[in-house]
């Protein structure tokens, strides 16, 4: 199996990942950054992108990336694409192995794979993925001042992401499997007082539709699988799934710490790992904010930390 020694590598190639290779790159650590599976991350699954500081006018999460991307190259950054499938950081240098046939001995790294927003397994989801379905309510509801959407979810997130969109939307459906909501006592105050929020108790989606414009509505089952079950159809320009989110972390799961929903444990103010020489950054260590210019600067602090701990062991 092929070996290659590398001061720094970063896996994952999403706004933390790239910002730290800008970052690695300008301070002399010749970065080598393996993409994963999605070029740019969750960003470039989006459509436009207005909250980004630097584009007044908005863009795409594609361009986006692929800016950052290049700024990162500029410096010397090395991209590349490729999947790691096993680590070993029981000492250091650590062995990280790529698509299972290539072995990179690092002396340090950063963890930037990001989470995956869990999304209903209905073709229709993700048939209007950035045409009307969105799993943030922070970046996509300002597209639909004005409008009617539905939040799926009966947790905190749901409800918080249900009382945003409220402030931006004409009316808000707010999707509950259960005949209660998960949420705290707080939240769940905040949407009943609420006026604009309708909450949907024991609703299931069945399946949403539209046109080649975007999404027009969806259709919504009533107490499922019970012999009071009716179809319910409700019309709404925008879908949002607040049902939680899967880090990207299982890989590491070995040796690095995660706290109870797979997000990995980052002590102090740092970027810091249980594992000296190790860092994370992005999503994949964010459970709160989730959004890029958070993950962006989250990859600069990887990348100091990593080099201030690179000086510090020489």
């Amino acid at each position: 199996m092929e070996n290659e020694k590398v001061k720094c590598l970063i896996i994952g190639s999403g706004p933390a990942g790239y910002t730290a290779a800008i970052y690695a790159a300008r301070a002399n650590l010749n970065p080598v950054l393996y993409t994963g599976m999605m070029f740019g991350g969750q960003l470039t699954t989006t459509t436009d992108v207005e909250n980004f500081p630097g584009y007044p006018e908005g863009v795409t999460g594609t361009v986006l990336m692929e800016d950052i991307r290049t700024q990162a190259e500029k410096f010397g950054a090395d991209i590349r694409f490729g999947t790691v499938s096993d680590v070993d950081f029981s000492e250091r240098p650590f062995k990280i192995t790529i698509d299972g046939d290539k072995i990179v001995i690092a002396e340090a790294v950063i963890i930037a794979t990001g989470a995956e927003a869990k999304y209903l397994p209905l073709p229709s989801v993700h048939q209007f993925r950035g045409s009307g379905v969105s799993a943030c309510a922070t970046c996509d509801g300002f597209f639909y001042r004005g409008k009617d959407v539905a939040v799926v979810g009966g947790g905190d997130t749901a409800c918080e992401e249900a009382t945003y969109l409220a402030g931006l939307c004409r009316k808000v459906y707010l999707i509950v499997r259960k005949n209660h909501l998960r949420a705290s006592k707080i939240m769940q105050h905040k949407v009943v007082a609420t006026q604009n929020i309708d909450v949907l108790y024991e609703h299931n989606t069945k399946e949403l539709y539209g046109s080649p414009l975007g999404l027009e509505g969806a259709k919504l089952l009533y107490k499922m699988g019970t012999p009071e079950e009716k179809e319910v159809d409700i019309k709404i320009d925008g879908f949002f799934l607040a049902i939680g989110h899967h880090p990207n972390t299982d890989v590491f799961k070995k040796y690095i710490q995660t706290d109870e929903n797979g997000y990995i444990t980052t002590f102090g103010k740092s970027t810091r790992t249980n594992v000296p020489g190790v860092f994370a950054a992005g999503d994949v260590m964010d459970p709160n904010y989730r959004q890029g210019i958070v993950a962006a600067a989250s990859g600069c602090k990887a990348a100091i930390d990593l080099e201030r701990f690179l000086v510090e062991t020489e």
